[in-house]
């Protein structure tokens, strides 16, 4: 299995993009891991959310492979604790013999298009937080779990 973040836009904070990259770096120890950033919609006033969730759906769906095993990250969806993220990890890569894609949309979620291409969804919190900390947040869960699934002293309970 091969795992790829897949995001909307680019991470413009300096900061952040360094401690994504810390992560990033470091999960290809584990299991094949990439980043792919999908440029932002150029909206303009009379482009309504809808629409540009619909165009940049398009753009999500465009990256996807036959046997895709898409996750979006959605404030409706499941829930996990580190070591439960683990063990789905776990699981997919015995299951899965393409990718795990999980997916950051824009500012306006996911099109119904995207839904329904879907296989789970993943909430990291109930709260609300921007893109680039989401980024952040999924990619050091990534590494914790490997490490996790591996025994080593990064994770404490």
């Amino acid at each position: 299995m091969k795992i790829l973040l897949l995001c909307v836009g680019r991470t413009r904070r300096k900061d952040i993009a360094e401690a994504i990259d810390t992560y990033a770096s470091r999960i290809p120890h584990y299991i094949p891991f990439a980043i792919e950033c999908i440029p932002d919609v150029k909206t303009t006033r009379a482009m309504t959310p809808d629409a540009q969730k619909i165009l940049e759906g398009e753009k999500i769906l465009a990256q996807l492979q036959t046997g895709d095993f898409l996750m979006l990250l959605d404030e409706r969806g499941r829930e996990y604790t580190s070591r439960e993220f683990s063990s789905f990890l776990e699981k997919k890569n015995i299951e899965l013999p393409g990718r795990l894609v999980l997916a950051i949309g824009g500012p306006y979620g996911f099109s119904p298009d995207v839904y329904a291409r879907s296989s789970a969804m993943l909430s990291l919190s109930k709260m609300t937080f921007p893109h680039e900390l989401v980024r952040l947040f999924i990619v050091e869960q990534i590494y914790r779990a490997m490490t996790i699934l591996r025994g080593e002293p990064y994770h404490h309970d």
